[in-house]
């Protein structure tokens, strides 16, 4: 298969091609390598990768029989393949076995060729570790492509796979699907194992999925690893109809919200602001009622941040132990990056009473999200206040700061995607915009807990309305 082929497809076209007999999971895996060789040395997405090998026996009658896969750096295991987090401190660790969700891959019929790129320890909404370097976006080479799925985002968008692995703890599959012009749904909590290393990631912000071109790769996938599995601490019923199907499905006549001012008063740029009245008026014109709303979190922006920042870094204490035991490295400058071992030490301190008020947060903020769900069935916002910002701006200033102040930091360059991972419930970003600057505009749809049929049946109506596939970026021009 011709590589300008190859990067059109979507990845259950590509199947359907691999079922017919029209061409083999070899071929499309040659296909994938020679994407890498071609773009990645431009973009950095992919940090390892490895000879195509035959698909996994119980994955021959998958959905996705054959099609090239990548699995993020991060939260994901697979046994004999080194898990780094993009870290010098887990630099060439090596995972002894399968995760639950690489065997739901493999089950999938999917075929891993490699590792995409995370900021360290995926505390970043810009992928540029000092262990791996800037990942860029295929359609800027001097902007980000987002994080912390950055690595995957870009991969996609590049072609060189037509889905890949992203996780979700605060945006990081929005952000980058956002800035890369792809298609991010964050599953609501309890849809996706994380074990059996990990049981909550986060205490249950974190969720795994993945970044597509198309609505009903995403919805395939969801399809492919929402089971349960034994010792989850969460599991969220199956839909009656398959996600798949519900692509296809009328949504109905919705109640959407628009908000366009994030909780922390910060008002998107003009061009963020036009593309999403520009699909408020796309959800009016197909017969939703569409009006302003303001969605009350039950608590201040600073409590907030606050909470996000003792969970996250009392978390990130317990990883980063886990990598120095295992390797011998002890935590220092020599092994972290500023801001990560800042985050480190703040987390250290971390005291019980007020990890519990965290939590209490946590649960004020999910019951003011339910509160609003009950009035409205989804909420439209931004998904980002800007477009990608040039690769080293996000650092800029950063330097001194403690773990509260970096994870506020953090939140202020992705202030509309955090809320949305406290309570649990399902959001995607949708590439229906684009910038002054040419650069994709993601918008997000939000929606009550267990309603990904619902945002999946609203996606698959705006790719029909306004469809975005097939958008080839710049990083392909003159090859």
């Amino acid at each position: 298969m011709k590589l300008s082929e190859y990067v059109r497809y979507d990845a259950l076209g590509l199947a359907a091609l691999v079922a017919k007999g029209d061409v083999s999971s070899e071929e499309l895996q040659t296909a994938a390598l020679q994407a890498i060789g071609a773009v990645n040395p431009r973009i950095n997405a992919v940090v390892e990768h490895w000879p195509g090998e035959a698909p996994d026996a119980d994955g021959a009658d998958g959905a996705f029989a054959g099609v090239p896969f990548l699995i993020k750096d991060v939260a994901i295991a697979m046994a004999g393949k080194r898990v780094e987090l993009g870290s010098r401190i887990a630099a060439d660790h090596v995972a002894a076995a399968d995760s639950n969700l690489m065997r739901h891959f493999k089950r999938a019929g999917l075929v891993t060729l490699g590792r995409t790129a995370s900021p360290e320890m995926a505390f970043s909404t810009t992928t540029e570790s000092l262990f791996n370097g800037p990942t860029r976006n295929p359609w800027n080479l001097e902007r980000s492509a987002g994080g912390s799925s950055g690595g995957s985002a870009a991969a996609v968008a590049a072609g060189i796979v037509p889905m890949a692995h992203a996780t979700d703890a605060a945006g990081s599959i929005r952000v980058p699907a956002a800035s890369t012009g792809l298609f991010g749904l964050k599953p609501t909590r309890g849809r996706v194992s994380n074990g059996p290393g990990m049981d909550e990631v986060f205490n249950g912000f974190g969720v795994q999925l993945g970044v597509s071109r198309t609505v009903r790769d995403s919805a395939a996938l969801l399809d492919a690893i929402n089971r349960p599995d034994a010792g989850e601490p969460y599991f969220t019923a199956p839909p009656a109809h398959t996600f798949l199907s519900e692509v296809a499905r009328a949504p109905g006549r919705l109640r959407i919200g628009v908000m366009l001012p994030a909780w922390n008063g910060r008002q998107p740029a003009e061009d963020v602001a036009a593309a999403t009245l520009t699909a408020a008026e796309l959800c009016r014109g197909l017969g939703h009622d569409v009006d302003e709303a303001r969605l009350d979190i039950g608590v201040s922006w600073e409590e907030f941040v606050h909470a996000n920042a003792q969970i996250w870094c009392a978390n990130l204490v317990g990883w980063i132990d886990g990598f120095a035991s295992a390797s011998g490295r002890q935590a220092g400058l020599a092994t972290l990056e500023p801001s990560t071992l800042a985050c480190y030490e703040y987390g250290r301190r971390a005291l019980a009473p007020a990890f519990a008020g965290a939590l209490d947060v946590r649960n004020r903020v999910s019951r003011a999200v339910a509160a609003f769900f009950d009035k409205y069935d989804v909420l439209l916002t931004p998904a980002l206040p800007e477009t990608a910002q040039r690769i080293g701006a996000y650092t800029e200033g950063t330097a001194g700061m403690d773990g509260l102040e970096w994870t506020a930091h953090v939140f202020r360059h992705s202030p509309y995607t955090p809320l949305f991972n406290v309570a649990g419930v399902p959001a995607m970003s949708v590439p229906l915009g684009s910038g002054a600057d040419g650069l994709p505009i993601g918008v997000q749809f939000a929606a009550g807990f267990g309603k990904d049929g619902l945002l999946l049946r609203l996606a698959g109506q705006l790719e029909q309305a306004a469809p975005w596939a097939g958008r080839i970026p710049p990083v392909w021009a003159g090859r």
